[in-house]
């Protein structure tokens, strides 16, 4: 029973023996595989042959202190195998004395742990780079949001400058409606947000299981999936920024790319509305404040989402299409949010005019966005409802070339 003990502990431990002065009296095979050494090559000389020299010399003088005072030594141990590669042992060395109580020899079992270390040191290098992604997306976060209300100072600023100066009632009212713009739109970044903040937690959360489990596959799945939420949270910010930027500046612009942008920085808000947005797409370039094409777009999408929860609408469809026609681009935006009556379709362009609570709307959204197509972009904005469709209908002029 003695021997088949002895076989058991060596087929499963990696063994070996030292004299006093720790020069290899015996190994088993399983320290021969481990190290790449022979047996011939190990006995009768120092155990230090597959010491690491990036060892802690500190450790190994505790490890004789440990011994030869007649204690138990335990420590996971560095150590280099002949082929140059590393691996982690978890050891026990223990003394073994004669009659006289003299130590007549040292015998270490040891256990390969290699894997797990460097599944250790793999986690704590991500959690380091980790913890400096959120340093970045914070002070991201935090600088983009002072650029955000800086713009909100000078918009506030503009407000108050263009009243002052008693100007026409219609700038007046360009500026009420972007300031209006600019609430719901942060009230949109906050709802973009809370989704990948959610998806942050659970990565986060599976990387430590990941991390438990020893799965590097899995480490490292979950840890690019967080740094891909990170960054569409940066480039959220980047996009909210960029729509809010002053640009009266006109230049030409694809109204493709505009409708698209005004699709996107609402999209969190399509998606949970169950509201169903089908595109068809000419690439057209006018000549405008691609901004403000953003923000009829924008205002349409919102005033169509808003029609659905008020009036039920279980089926909710929107449908935009550009196309040429008769040297003009032509933008049609549809819905099946129950129609507009023909009282209110009379009056829906009217300043101050809206079929909404006060708390919903200030009656300004259509207004501006028929003077922004008729000022901003030389065209003009009409409107038809039919059988609980609403389809709104811009034209703007085409360039001689793009005729």
């Amino acid at each position: 029973m003695i021997k088949q003990y002895k076989e058991a502990i060596e087929k499963s431990n990696i063994i070996s023996k030292t004299d006093i002065d720790g020069i290899i009296t015996f190994v088993n095979e399983e320290f021969c595989k481990i190290s790449g050494y022979s047996k011939d090559e190990l006995i009768g000389k120092n155990h230090n042959i597959i010491r690491h020299p990036d060892a802690d010399a500190s450790k190994f003088k505790i490890l004789w202190e440990t011994i030869k005072a007649k204690g138990i030594y335990k420590d996971t141990v560095k150590n280099l195998a002949k082929d140059g590669s590393i691996f982690y042992v978890n050891t026990t060395i223990v003394p073994i004395l004669e009659e006289n109580g003299n130590i007549d020899e040292f015998i270490a079992i040891r256990y390969d742990v290699t894997r797990e270390v460097i599944l250790k040191d793999e986690l704590l290098k991500k959690e380091i780079e980790y913890e400096e992604l959120n340093k970045t997306l914070e002070k991201r976060v935090q600088e983009q949001t002072k650029e955000l209300q800086e713009l909100n100072k000078t918009l506030e600023l503009i407000v108050k400058e263009e009243i002052a100066k008693n100007e026409e009632k219609q700038r007046v009212m360009f500026w009420q409606s972007r300031h209006a713009s600019l609430g719901q739109m942060l009230a949109n970044i906050a709802h973009q947000w809370r989704q990948p903040l959610t998806e942050l937690n659970l990565a986060i959360f599976s990387i430590k299981k990941a991390a438990i489990n020893e799965n590097s596959d899995d480490l490292t799945k979950f840890y690019k999936e967080s740094k891909k939420i990170i960054k569409n949270m940066s480039e959220t910010i980047d996009d909210f920024t960029n729509f809010f930027k002053p640009k009266k500046e006109k230049h030409y612009f694809n109204i493709s790319d505009s409708i698209r942008e005004s699709i996107a920085l609402l999209e969190n808000s399509i998606k949970d509305d169950l509201i169903s947005v089908k595109t068809d797409f000419t690439d057209i370039k006018v000549l405008g404040v691609e901004n403000e094409l953003t923000q009829v777009i924008i205002n349409l999408i919102n005033n169509a989402k808003d029609a659905f929860i008020n009036n039920a609408i279980l089926i909710r469809e929107i449908s935009i299409s550009t196309k040429k026609d008769d040297g003009f681009a032509v933008i049609e935006v549809k819905d099946n949010a129950g129609g507009i009556s023909k009282e209110n379709l009379e009056k829906i362009f009217e300043p101050y005019f809206t079929t909404k609570h006060k708390s919903q709307g200030t009656g300004l959204g259509l207004f501006m966005s028929r003077m922004i197509c008729e000022q901003g972009l030389n065209g003009f904005m009409d409107v038809s409802s039919k059988k609980g469709i609403t389809n709104f209908i811009i034209k703007i002029p085409l360039d001689k070339n793009e005729k």
